[in-house]
């Protein structure tokens, strides 16, 4: 098998290939819009917590303003009771005083709260009131206040959680989508990479047999040549002309001759060295480009196994019609400059056919 055939790996097709085409991925608007939509919930959901979070320390900070009253009209009761006894000393109707006082702004504390709480009962704000009365009053407020304290700071730990819950779901959702936008970018890449590789490959390839065509075929020319000096190799250009090809698409149909170039291109290919091109010039015309030979008989092998080919596919078909005619030349002992070897190939290829066809012959020294 040649070269050019392993190189390509392209399949010996059985019909007119049509060219592939990638699937056309998703855009990522469905995507990009369900990952927006998320971030929009996550940031209202974040925005109401932390609402919640400064009204909850708001609401902690009167809580400590009314304790810190609390514990003044508690210190102003202790001083009291402790001179409650005798109860008529001027020191204990200060105490009294100052007991009333606090209590009083105590109670507008109370009822100035944000959030209802019970309010101090009225009895134990007069001036008559018993210091027992007065305990248990202040005692049940500070007992109440302090709860509260305590609730307000389970509640705020518990939205702080949620907050750091919240913001590491909204890093991993972005991290995901970025993830996810590389990965598509990556992916598109590739497609377009290998839709790049297809398109060139349909450029310089023909699109029935898979063959290298006349542009690819001057390109691996030039490419050999330009080795050649380098290494001293001489190289080759086979024209192959199909005799009779004609007449099996006027009397068979294309179809046909579709079916017997398709089975000959695939002979062809089988019968090259590794290293030589085989190419559809055109219709029923051939090329193979030799990139290495020592001596006439070399090629000379090489064209009678090209007509074999051709034979043993009109054989196979049952047609009894289509032969080849081969024009042969050579760089550099008789043709000087390898850009003429495939015209030289080709007007000696018809030299062979003014002559009787199916056969091969070498281009005159010098052409």
């Amino acid at each position: 098998m040649s070269t050019e055939a392993s190189e390509t790996n392209i399949p010996v097709p059985e019909g007119r290939p049509a060219l592939r085409f990638m699937p056309r991925l998703p855009g990522p608007a469905p995507m990009a819009g369900a990952a927006l939509l998320c971030l929009l919930i996550g940031l209202l959901f974040l925005a109401v917590q932390v609402r919640s979070i400064f009204s909850a320390q708001l609401q902690q900070e009167y809580i400590g303003l009314v304790l810190e009253a609390v514990d003044r009209a508690e210190s102003a009761r202790d001083a009291a009771t402790t001179l409650s006894t005798p109860p008529a000393t001027d020191a204990y109707r200060r105490a009294r005083i100052d007991l009333s006082t606090r209590l009083a702004t105590l109670d507008a504390l109370v009822n100035a709260s944000p959030q209802p709480a019970p309010p101090l009962p009225k009895d134990s704000l007069l001036p008559t009131a018993s210091l027992t009365t007065l305990s248990a009053s202040l005692d049940a407020t500070a007992s109440y206040w302090r709860a509260q304290r305590e609730n307000v700071s389970a509640a705020m730990r518990e939205r702080i959680s949620r907050v750091a819950d919240t913001l590491i779901l909204l890093s991993a959702i972005v991290f995901g989508v970025f993830v996810t936008a590389l990965g598509m970018y990556a992916k598109r890449n590739r497609q377009l990479a290998g839709m790049s590789h297809e398109f060139e490959h349909a450029a310089l390839h023909d699109a029935m047999t898979g063959l290298p065509n006349r542009r690819r075929l001057f390109a691996a020319l030039e490419a050999t040549a330009a080795a050649s000096p380098e290494t001293g190799r001489k190289i080759a250009v086979l024209y192959i002309d199909l005799d009779g090809f004609k007449r099996v698409n006027d009397t068979l149909g294309h179809r046909i001759g579709d079916e017997f170039l398709i089975a000959v291109s695939r002979r062809f290919r089988q019968s090259v060295r590794n290293g030589d091109v085989v190419a559809r010039i055109g219709g029923d015309e051939f090329a193979v480009l030799v990139a290495r030979f020592e001596t006439d008989s070399e090629l000379a092998a090489i064209a009678q196994r090209l007509i074999n080919c051709v034979a043993q596919t009109d054989e196979q078909m049952g047609l009894g019609l289509v032969r080849a005619s081969i024009g042969i030349a050579s760089f550099p002992d008789r043709v000087d400059d390898y850009w003429r070897l495939v015209a030289a190939a080709d007007e000696t290829m018809y030299e062979v056919k003014r002559n009787g066809k199916d056969g091969f012959a070498f281009a005159q020294r010098g052409e």
